[in-house]
């Protein structure tokens, strides 16, 4: 058997990294994780932002009912789930032999996509009227519906696939600092209500997309292109990362577009259970990110001190990240940590929704951002981790976001007006249920996944199967019985 097949059988017998590899990977992640992080801060930032601004007036400057806030909130995602995909595709290369373009390298399309959201978040400080508002939030949705999976295929093409879940623990943490910052940023900026004409709500938006802007000015000259023709890599440190890619996944190897590729991911049940576990916990994510400023005012505090006291949850939540992620990678271990999160969540809504007290109340909203942050960080590198085969796997991060996001869309609706009563106590009871059904689907991908790693292996020990050659390997990706998923 090769050292490629051997890696590729054994999971739980990882030698110890060397140093030469140690320090490439410093050198991948001080390129790699500053810049995304940062681009994904404001991505969540440039989204979310709009709950500040409601606070600061913005629905009644532009005549917008209570319902069709929510609306506008619902109407991001729309253009997000409808350009997910094929933003992802285009990007992985997928459709260039169709299309004939020239390979799309990640150094331009990803600032390209910053820089248009960026512009596109100042314009929602310039709308006039509710049409305005929907009209925009589209268009939001739209250009940022590219990063976070662009950013995820790029990590596969850098990193073992032991080694990603940490790293976009790190990257996802970006939502948790956005939410931090957005509570600062909006309490200061908000001081300048009147400033040339424009109320508080609107330097909201045009200051923090200006700064999307400037950002991605920068970062064409910071992101990195594909591994294969990395500039910030020597030829020796290049080769030596293929290497360790071909030996670990499909990652270092150059594979052409099969829509059959795109039909193994539409029809592999496990592809789908990834989704559906994102729609659940979407669900809470987004509806607590949007929701977390309004929420925090109904315990009785001043617009100025909710837009402050959001920051406390953000910054837990993004400890809690870091810290849980770690204990993940260091157990070789995804499933257990997901499950767990889920619960804790669990825990701070039933405080919010039981406890009369605000410190109590307060308490709970620290939980349940704590449990779901970290439980999005953890589900959201893992089938990039599992699926292999570039083209399957590009379409299955993509499918997840696409599917998650209904979860998102279904959360912006629930919490509705007419739900507001006791700080959305039937919203929250709603969100619980979301919870345990993203448990059921991370118990769900842990059997099978189980399961199908025992039969491989007990095929593997009756010594029947011939050797697979690297093309076969390749074709087959994560069907082979030489693969093992990572649970």
């Amino acid at each position: 058997m090769s050292v490629s097949e051997k890696n590729y059988v054994v999971e739980e017998d990882q030698p110890e990294i060397s140093v030469e590899d140690h320090r490439l990977l410093r050198k991948v992640d001080r390129r790699l994780l500053p810049v995304f992080t940062l681009l994904y801060l404001l991505s969540f930032l440039d989204r979310s932002n709009i709950g500040n601004a409601k606070l600061d007036g913005m629905t009644t400057d532009l005549g917008v009912s209570a319902a069709s806030y929510n609306t506008a909130l619902a109407i991001y995602f729309v253009g997000y789930i409808v350009f997910e995909i094929p933003a992802n595709v285009w990007e992985s290369n997928l459709l260039s032999s169709l299309c004939r373009l020239k390979n799309c390298n990640p150094q331009v399309w990803l600032p390209s996509l910053t820089l248009a959201w960026g512009i596109v978040s100042i314009g929602q400080g310039l709308v006039k009227n509710q049409a305005g508002l929907f009209g925009i939030r589209f268009l939001l949705g739209a250009t940022e519906a590219g990063l976070f999976p662009g950013v995820i295929y790029v990590f596969s093409v850098y990193y073992l696939r032991r080694e990603r879940c940490w790293r976009v623990a790190i990257f996802f943490g970006g939502s948790a600092l956005a939410g931090a910052f957005g509570g600062i940023f909006a309490y200061c900026i908000g001081l300048m209500n009147g400033v040339g004409g424009k109320s508080g709500w609107q330097w909201i938006f045009i200051l923090e997309g200006l700064l999307t802007v400037v950002i991605s000015l920068l970062a064409y000259f910071i992101v990195p292109t594909w591994s294969h023709k990395a500039k910030f890599l020597s030829e020796t440190e290049k080769m030596r990362l293929l290497d360790r890619l071909r030996a670990d996944s499909d990652a270092g190897t150059d594979q052409t577009f099969k829509w059959s590729s795109v039909g193994d991911a539409f029809s592999d049940h496990l592809v789908w259970a990834y989704a559906f576990l994102f729609h659940g916990f979407s669900f809470v994510l987004y509806s607590l990110s949007l929701f977390l400023p309004t929420i925090i005012a109904g315990l009785g505090f001043k617009t100025w001190q909710a837009q402050l006291m959001t920051v406390p949850p953000n910054v837990l939540a993004s400890f809690s990240i870091w810290t849980t992620v770690y204990f993940s990678s260091k157990y070789n271990a995804r499933a257990p940590f997901i499950i767990g999160a889920a619960i804790v969540s669990i825990i701070g809504y039933i405080l919010l929704i039981t406890c009369t007290k605000p410190g109590l109340q307060y308490f709970g909203v620290h939980l349940a951002a704590a449990g779901v942050y970290t439980g999005n960080s953890l589900l959201l590198s893992w089938p990039g981790e599992n699926v292999s085969g570039q083209a399957k796997r590009a379409v299955a991060v993509a499918l997840q976001i696409s599917v998650g996001d209904i979860g998102a869309i279904a959360g912006c609706l629930i919490y509705r007006p007419t739900l507001a009563s006791h700080l959305y106590r039937i919203p929250n009871l709603i969100a619980i249920g979301y919870l345990l059904f993203a448990i059921v689907m991370t118990a769900y991908l842990w059997v099978m996944m189980s399961m199908e790693n025992k039969r491989r292996d007990c095929l593997l020990s009756k010594g029947e199967l011939k050797d697979e050659t690297e093309e076969e390997r390749i074709r087959l990706g994560d069907r082979s019985v030489r693969y093992r998923y990572r649970i």
